[in-house]
């Protein structure tokens, strides 16, 4: 894959939906990463305590805890120079991107997710987190 180069770097995929899942780990898989999987925020906020995650892809919109919330959350721990937080949702309506940046997300991708754009959002900031 074109981003094996980061393949030591640890990514976190909490996203709810079973075939959004497997597609976000087969695109992943296909640029040369792997990824744990969780379904919802607080997953995501669980497995943080458990292993040190450099990047997650944040589904927006999950049951028990959003990733709005989730975000939120993990900043009171993690700044975003050592922690990237990538919104994933299908949410696309004006204002949706300023929310995820103002809850602390570092940026942000439309669902359906495309190979293409995954892959300069993470050239973007797995390069970023390794300079780091």
């Amino acid at each position: 894959g074109e981003l094996s180069d980061y393949a030591s770097m640890k990514i976190l995929v909490a996203e709810d939906n079973m075939v959004n899942q497997q597609v976000i780990l087969l695109l992943l898989e296909n640029l040369g990463l792997r990824a744990d999987l969780v379904s919802d925020g607080l997953a995501a906020i669980k497995a943080m305590e458990h292993q040190t995650y450099d990047l997650i892809l944040m589904d927006w919109q999950m049951p028990h805890m959003d990733g709005l919330t989730a975000t939120r959350a993990l900043r009171k721990q993690y700044d975003a120079e050592s922690l990237c937080i990538i919104a994933v949702t299908a949410n696309a309506m004006s204002g949706d991107v300023e929310m995820c940046l103002g809850a602390g997300m570092n940026d942000y991708l439309s669902k359906p997710v495309r190979v293409d754009e995954l892959s300069t959002k993470l050239s973007k900031w797995l390069a970023k987190l390794e300079a780091r």
